[in-house]
């Protein structure tokens, strides 16, 4: 790709922007949200238009004026937002638009047996006449990967595949995509974690600003040398935390069991501590944060506030007793894509600026505009439509509209998944002012560094149980490691 230009209303998005991928290497495309990455490999797929560039694939330059030409080309993209429909199976997903006919209709037996062979080829676990809808993240993920291998693609793009699924899952992603590489395939892999570009890629372009910053030979480069680059300065203090005597207990949960994934888990949280949820995907976390926000109906077990004992059976429950939950899959459970980032901030707390049939536009504004302010949030009014937000400025305007009910018990769910360096490091000192100021947090997360550095305590999830609980001074990637296997 060479000299690529892209305009947005009021956001110069990609500014000659030119990047080179060799067939059979893996290479990395880094830089914080809003750097550019997504709106480049959108240009490569033909979901957007560049105004100014040129595209060459094996030397041949190529007009790529919608996905079909993109396709036809040998270019497949896995979008960070999975794309596929819930409501259709798994065969259906993958050979979407492409299914195999017999006089004039479907072939459903044939287009069955061709998924399963591919699910079956690469080892995934998963039946092709499944509803897409019943499996997990993590699943759908590896589906996206098989729909992306059919189309027998030269060149593959992958938006933050890993930040969904298990270990497990990732060396079997990687060991996919060497098997690709091997056969010529070019990967352009788009990641925030670090450690995985030693492990699976062999050159990584760095971007910031929507431009071209440059770039380096892994194996000759190093993580603070690429942080510089992406955010422009060197990164001091990337976990912030002030470590206090925490207060005395504000939240006791005892037996939370919703019948499925969450069976009996019992724990308590302090005044002014951040305490950390660990666990492998499927361990029953989320959910068991789901009974305390009144998502999940019929729950069992006792939740008590202030050592009072309530009830909670809706979320307008839990917030009327403090408690604010900022939900994993912020594009299913907590987004409004098609409204501004203005209605997605005050959303929650409508009474404070709206009046019987009075709107306060002005309290609404100041609302809105000191989260964005307190959370460093790119966008160029509050009236952009919160889709046209990177993933990590969709991530802060979403614990900004949470912030603003003032809860005293703050529930993150993977708050820093698909952000990048720069806005990780802006979340962690947040965390840290906020519990100084004496606000608790729980947070679930899957990246052991964040659990280990950001935590007071943390305790970890086997199955639907909590196998342990380990003090900040006693913990290591091992012993999290341990009990999460049990």
């Amino acid at each position: 790709m060479k000299g690529i230009c892209k305009r947005f209303p009021g956001v110069l998005a990609l500014n000659n922007v030119s990047v080179t991928v060799k067939a059979g290497e893996v290479h990395a495309l880094l830089g914080e949200n809003g750097a550019g990455k997504s709106t480049l490999i959108k240009v490569l797929g033909g979901i957007y238009i560049a105004e100014e560039g040129e595209i060459y694939i094996e030397g041949k330059k190529v007009e790529i004026d919608g996905v079909k030409a993109a396709q036809e080309n040998g270019i497949a993209i896995i979008h960070q937002e999975l794309v596929l429909v819930p409501h259709m199976t798994v065969a259906e997903n993958i050979f979407l638009g492409r299914e195999p006919m017999t006089g004039g209709f479907v072939n459903i037996k044939k287009m069955t047996e061709d998924a399963q062979q591919l699910l079956d080829a690469y080892h995934m676990n998963i039946q092709a006449d499944t509803l897409v809808g019943r499996l997990t993240i993590a699943q759908q993920q590896m589906v996206e990967i098989v729909k992306a291998i059919s189309f027998n693609s030269k060149i593959l793009v992958m938006d933050e595949p890993t930040s969904s699924i298990s270990d497990k899952e990732v060396d079997f992603l990687f060991a996919t995509m060497r098997n690709l590489t091997a056969k010529g395939v070019g990967i352009i892999y788009i990641s925030h974690k670090m450690s995985e570009l030693e492990q699976i890629c062999d050159r990584v372009t760095v971007m910031r600003d929507g431009e071209y910053v440059g770039t380096k030979i892994v194996k000759e480069t190093n993580k603070d040398e690429l942080i510089a680059m992406m955010v422009g300065r060197e990164l001091t203090n990337y976990y912030t935390r002030d470590f206090l005597e925490p207060g005395e207990v504000v939240l006791q949960c005892s037996h939370i069991s919703d019948g499925k994934m969450a069976k009996d888990a019992s724990f308590e949280v302090h005044k002014g501590e951040i305490v950390g949820f660990a666990g492998l995907v499927g361990a029953g976390r989320s959910e068991v944060m789901k009974c305390i926000f009144g998502l999940t109906k019929g729950y069992k077990g006792e939740i008590f506030i202030d050592g009072k004992k309530v009830e909670i059976k809706s979320p307008i429950d839990a917030m009327k007793y403090g408690i604010a939950l900022v939900p994993e899959d912020r594009k299913q459970e907590a987004l409004y894509k098609v409204q501004s980032v203005k209605y997605n901030s005050t959303i929650e707390v409508l009474g404070q600026f709206i009046k019987g049939i009075f709107v306060d536009n002005a309290k609404e504004e100041e609302i809105t505009q000191r989260y964005i302010d307190m959370l460093s949030t790119k966008t160029p009014t509050q009236d952009q439509l919160v889709g046209n937000l990177s993933g990590g400025n969709q991530q802060k305007v979403i614990i900004g509209r949470w912030l603003a009910t003032n809860p005293k018990i703050l529930i993150l769910d993977e708050p820093t998944r698909g952000v990048d360096v720069g806005a990780k490091s802006e979340i962690y000192a947040i965390m840290n002012e906020l519990v100084k100021q004496g606000m608790s947090i729980i947070m679930i997360s899957s990246e052991l560094p964040e659990i280990i550095n950001m935590s007071d305590r943390i305790y970890v999830m086997y199955e639907g149980n909590i196998t342990g609980c380990l003090d900040r001074n006693e913990v290591s990637q091992e012993s999290i490691m341990k009990l999460a296997a049990n």
